[in-house]
């Protein structure tokens, strides 16, 4: 039989009784508050996305060109070409127009998610299917607007300037890597980090000197020397590298081997604008003359990094996209970077560094003059060797023609 309880326990108990009653009530009340809230529409803007690229197209010039880096006639341009060489259409909710808009706003804006949920009032969900068809259509494009350049002809660049021809009149571009912000899964993080530790993808491009790039590799892990990007595709019979013809060349710093079609500067010896033109005394013998005008003419592939990545600024601070889809934004963006430069001349950005031997900044995770983790492009025996040692006579003979046309 159970003991009686004094006022006081019952007392207790009722007020325990009370505080579960009003505990209960609480969590029932919250629940069904953000049971509301869910329920509430939440991009109710008066401003639709369809508005905002209304008043972009309308407005003035440079709020457009701020937002997605281009002016209208190169977006109007853009969309015509994505009608007619892909299967885009309008959606069911959005015009192409607004779809273009929102990729191009993502990686001009390095936009999150949610940013341009905000931004052009839609779902999550609609803005990353949005994103991945536009993304996959244009790098889709690359085989259209990055192509090798004719190798028959003499660059303007080079023609028309005595400091290079007729030095140089067999030069057909120049080949360089950079590295761009990646986002990679632990597992394989390592793999991906740098010279300073950050995690990054290595990107192999070729570009004319009119500043389009006329062949680009993306997604190699960013410990991977541009050496060995190189030599890999050089390789790869399925890569499509554009070889040179015999006679011709590629222009590349010392991180490569100087060999038939890559003529490489001297080692030891200052190379870079910034060393060149620091220095009092001027120009110090034949061998830096050379390295001092190769540099110069090689410093196109610098520049076109240096428009790229500060018209998408997307590849300094890349979002967290799966790697397949890093890899296609970058060659989106090459693909972008070269219609733009066919189809608007007057760009801002081209205009700020397309100036000969424009200084820039270096790049912090850059190979230039890094030891290469296999040395430079692969030794194939003898063959190699003498090969090689014809390539070296042919940078001599530039070398002493140019620094007796110099004196």
């Amino acid at each position: 039989m159970c003991a009686s309880r004094t006022p006081a326990e019952w007392d207790e108990t009722f007020e325990l009784f009370v505080d579960m009653t009003l505990g209960f009530m609480a969590l029932n009340m919250g629940q069904r508050y953000l049971n509301r809230i869910e329920r509430l529409p939440m991009h109710t803007s008066i401003r639709t996305g369809h508005q905002y690229m209304l008043e972009l197209l309308n407005q003035h010039p440079n709020r457009m060109f701020n937002k997605i880096r281009m002016y209208r006639p190169c977006f109007e341009m853009l969309i015509q070409v994505l009608r007619q060489q892909t299967a885009l259409q309008n959606s069911r909710y959005l015009t192409l127009e607004e779809q273009v808009m929102i990729f191009v706003y993502v990686i001009s804006q390095k936009a999150t998610n949610r940013m341009t949920m905000e931004d052009w009032q839609h779902s999550g969900s609609t803005i990353s299917v949005v994103f991945t068809r536009i993304c996959k259509a244009i790098a889709s494009l690359s085989q259209t607007f990055i192509k090798a350049p004719n190798f028959d002809v003499i660059p303007d660049e080079i023609r028309w300037n005595p400091k290079y021809y007729p030095y140089f009149q067999n030069c057909v571009g120049a080949i360089d890597g950079t590295h761009i912000a990646a986002h990679a899964p632990a597992d394989v993080a390592n793999n991906f980090r740098g010279r300073k530790s950050t995690v990054t993808s290595n990107m192999l491009a070729i570009c004319s000197f009119d500043m389009l790039f006329t062949y680009v590799v993306t997604g190699w892990e960013g410990a991977v020397h541009d050496s060995r990007v190189l030599t890999t595709q050089l390789e790869d019979p399925t890569s499509g590298f554009p070889h040179p013809p015999l006679g011709k060349y590629y222009l590349v710093d010392s991180g490569y081997s100087n060999k038939p079609g890559f003529l490489a500067p001297f080692r030891n010896v200052p190379y870079h604008l910034r060393d060149a033109r620091r220095r009092a005394g001027g120009i110090n013998g034949p061998t830096e003359l050379f390295n001092y005008r190769h540099a110069s003419l090689r410093n196109c592939i610098e520049r076109c990094f240096g428009v790229l990545k500060a018209r998408f600024p997307i590849l300094r601070y890349m979002t967290n996209f799966s790697l397949i889809r890093q890899r296609e934004i970058a060659m989106c963006c090459c693909v972008l970077h070269n219609f733009i430069r066919l189809h608007n001349r007057g760009d801002p950005l081209f205009d700020r560094y397309g100036v000969d031997g424009v200084m820039l900044p270096p790049d912090s995770d850059s190979d230039d003059d890094a030891p290469s983790s296999s040395g430079t492009m692969r030794d194939e025996g003898a063959n190699s060797r003498n090969d090689n040692n014809f390539a070296n006579d042919m940078r001599d003979r530039i070398m002493f023609e140019m620094y007796l046309n110099y004196n």
